[in-house]
């Protein structure tokens, strides 16, 4: 298992122009109680599975094992996943040392776009472009795993 190490932001601007690649992402969740998650992932042509671990009090850092699964076993389990499938495009962004990852959301999210950036440590600096908005980075609304169950629609 490693560990992840992430910020996340609300995105206030147009990010598009500086995305290098975007990628359509579909993903459900087989568990999702904070204490292990359990994502099923079809990104592009490919399948994962990932478990994560609760987050410390921060937020910015816990568990993550992923592992790469045939696209067919990813879309056979997306289909007993709970209920709420995440429907979304991840642009990536290169900003200084780092590349920020940027979901744009549809469906029941559609109108919220999130960055996130992973770090060494919790501490490291890292440039903030002009459309990066409040960080949301411990805020559970935010999760992926609460997005499905509570869509930002209805918020």
């Amino acid at each position: 298992m490693s560990q992840e190490i992430e910020r996340k932001f609300l995105v206030k601007g147009d990010f598009k122009p500086f995305a290098h690649k975007a990628t359509r992402i579909t993903q459900g969740y087989l568990s999702s109680v904070p204490e292990r998650t359990v994502r099923v992932r079809i990104m592009g042509d490919k399948g994962y599975i990932t478990v994560k671990g609760i987050g410390n009090a921060s937020g910015a850092s816990r568990f993550e094992w992923e592992m790469e699964i045939p696209l067919k076993d990813a879309e056979q389990l997306i289909k007993i996943c709970e209920p709420g499938v995440i429907d979304k495009t991840r642009y990536l962004v290169k900003v200084g040392q780092h590349t920020y990852e940027v979901d744009e959301f549809y469906g029941e999210n559609q109108g919220l776009i999130l960055a996130e950036i992973e770090l060494q440590n919790e501490n490291e600096p890292f440039e903030k472009p002009d459309w990066i908005g409040e960080e949301v980075t411990g805020d559970t609304r935010y999760f992926n795993s609460m997005l499905m169950k509570n869509p930002y629609s209805r918020w």
